[in-house]
């Protein structure tokens, strides 16, 4: 196998693998996100745990999607490349806060919720704002989807190493989900409402599909993967040649 093939097949996998952590994740954390009173009731922390790891697990497999892809698409355009390094960092450390504070809750409800004497009221309150923080940053953590999409989309859309029709849907997407993210930081629009629904599912199908394409095809033949061709050497002369004509 190539270690342009590996590539492909790593990027793909961690692709998949974020849907496959963030979904779960979003019905395991259901308890605390949406009873107020979690922190001083007999709770679910195991449930609440493990939802956490699997946001961790999607944190970090954002990191790595760029990571890996990250030798290949700084032949296009270094500064957009690195760019979307450093956009999956951010989205990554957003995740982290939000799981963090979940985490916290849950050790407060174990040290104080049935404690004697604790202040129940205020530990609802406490409970709701850290509640509040991972509402935030899942809409911003997810919401760098955006400067994913426009980053990356770009950069896969010009190299074409894979069907245009693949970064289209990020980059058409990305215009609407940021105009929902906009009107939900001001108020204008809930988070799950309507426009949300319309706004998601460019995003979503084109890093899906990103994901099932890398791991199922690869990359599409490009001048720009000229050199990782074959594995730890330059690619043969044929294979230039090859790639050149398809420029």
């Amino acid at each position: 196998m190539s270690s342009l093939r590996k590539i492909a097949l790593t990027a793909g996998a961690l692709y998949l693998l974020t849907f496959l952590a963030s979904i779960p994740a979003v019905f395991l954390l259901d308890p605390v996100l949406s009873d107020p009173s979690y922190i001083i009731g007999p709770g679910d922390d195991a449930r609440v745990l493990f939802g956490g790891v699997l946001d961790i697990t999607n944190a970090l497999a954002c990191i790595g999607t760029a990571v890996v892809l990250f030798p290949v698409v700084k032949r296009q355009n270094e500064a957009l490349a690195l760019g979307f390094v450093a956009a999956r960092v951010l989205e990554a450390a957003i995740i982290f806060v939000g799981v963090v504070s979940l985490l916290a809750v849950v050790t407060l409800r174990q040290d104080l919720g049935g404690a004697a004497g604790a202040d129940a009221d205020a530990l609802v309150a406490v409970g709701a704002a850290l509640v509040a923080v991972r509402d935030w940053t899942f809409l911003f953590g997810p919401g760098l989807a955006v400067a994913n999409a426009l980053l990356l989309g770009t950069l896969m859309y010009r190299s074409r190493l894979v069907p245009r029709a693949i970064p289209l849907m990020g980059l058409v997407g990305a215009p609407l989900l940021l105009a929902s993210n906009t009107a939900t930081m001001f108020g204008v629009n809930d988070q799950f409402s309507v426009l949300s629904l319309i706004a998601l599912p460019g995003i979503f199908f084109w890093e899906l599909s990103l994901g099932v394409y890398l791991m199922v095809k690869g990359f599409k033949p490009s001048p720009i993967t000229a050199g990782l061709v074959t594995a730890g050497s330059p690619a043969s002369a044929p294979d230039v040649v090859a790639v050149a004509g398809r420029a």
